[in-house]
């Protein structure tokens, strides 16, 4: 995918930022800042924001989504059991 066809959703991902999120928290933030996306390169919207998306992040981090569907995972699988090693008679 070149840079060109990037999304703003697909973007915020790429910065880590739970793009639903974002946009259920902060709509007004995240239309603006999409509109601005689409009318720029990534790049340049990058340059622009540079010190907004980390705070950005901080608060909608995509990596907190998936370590919770992580977790409800690791949750239903089963634990293994446990076989004591066999002791020699020698």
């Amino acid at each position: 995918m070149s840079s060109e066809e990037l999304s703003f959703e697909a973007y915020c991902r790429k910065k880590k930022i739970d793009p639903d999120l974002f946009l259920q928290s902060d709509p007004v933030r995240f239309e603006e800042w999409k509109t601005i996306f689409n009318q720029v390169h990534p790049d340049s919207f990058t340059e622009q924001k540079k010190f907004l998306i980390n705070p950005i992040r901080k608060k909608y981090l995509l990596i907190a989504a998936e370590e919770k569907t992580k977790n409800e995972d690791a949750a239903k699988v089963k634990p293994l059991v446990k076989i004591p090693p066999i002791k020699n008679s020698s």
